[in-house]
């Protein structure tokens, strides 16, 4: 019999809470540590379609990566979208999971998948975690085994993401060999990147001040969509999920989807 304290200890094991940025709310968030896990859902967030398919589907447990209750939450009622989603994931005994910016700097985590599709090595951490570990941190860094033009570069990212456009900023009359990523909001990452001399930073999205900050300091930024950077990894961990506990039901959310639509 598997529970939620199995899960979350293997979870805990695979992506350490010491690599969650400080302002982060990962973990167990809601459930029984006690609970039997037969059926469990991964989702990049949890949202009201989210919640919805993991009780028609009878599940037990979910595994999302951005947390609920990101924020401090002072009532639990109908009255929000949050607090509905609360009360109905609590209503059927479903415990949820986040492991959240752990995930993305974990070995083998988020960051580190995009990093062997695009065929980085010599990954090292864009902000290690301190000095005595300088292997392990946030974002990475890595080189191509050899110069290739910027629009092989954005081919060979979206035959990975299977996605049709993605936002650029700087000229494609360049070669890339050198490469920094930052999945989801990645935007503050740049700086670090710039500093390592990148020629081009991988990230979902960005606020424009920092795009304008890029092309200043002519580093080629590509914004692949916070959705799209992220969920495939959900994906991922839904099969690791399955080699590891294989009397459990596991699947990752076929509801989901960018709210974002892309022309």
């Amino acid at each position: 019999m598997t529970t939620v304290q199995d899960l979350q200890d293997y979870l805990e094991r695979f992506a350490p809470a010491e690599l969650a940025e400080p302002w982060d709310n990962i973990g167990l968030l809601v459930g029984n540590r006690t609970r039997q896990v037969n059926r469990l859902m991964t989702c990049l967030t949890i949202t009201p379609e989210s919640v919805e398919e993991a009780i028609q589907q009878q599940a037990n447990m979910i595994v999302t990566h951005h947390p609920v209750m990101f924020h401090p939450v002072k009532k639990i009622t109908t009255d929000s979208t949050e607090g509905t989603m609360l009360l109905d994931l609590i209503r059927h005994d479903i415990a949820v999971y986040s492991p959240h910016t752990a995930f993305d700097s974990t070995a083998h985590g988020i960051n580190d998948l995009i990093a062997s599709a695009i065929d980085l090595s010599d990954l090292m951490p864009l902000q290690p975690l301190n000095a005595e570990q300088s292997h392990r941190g946030a974002g990475r860094f890595g080189k191509l085994s050899s110069p290739i033009g910027a629009g092989a570069l954005i081919a060979r990212i979206k035959t990975f993401f299977g996605i049709r456009s993605i936002g650029i900023v700087g000229s494609f009359d360049r070669n890339i060999e050198s490469v920094a990523i930052a999945c989801g909001s990645g935007g503050s990452f740049l700086p670090d990147a710039i500093q390592l001399g990148a020629d081009a930073f991988i990230t979902g999205e960005a606020t424009f001040h920092t795009c304008l900050q890029a092309k200043a300091d002519d580093l080629m930024l590509l914004l692949l969509g916070h959705f799209a950077s992220e969920r495939f990894a959900l994906q991922a961990l839904a099969e690791q999920l399955k080699r590891e506990f294989q009397d459990i039901e596991i699947w990752a959310s076929e509801k989901e989807s960018d709210p974002i639509l892309w022309a």
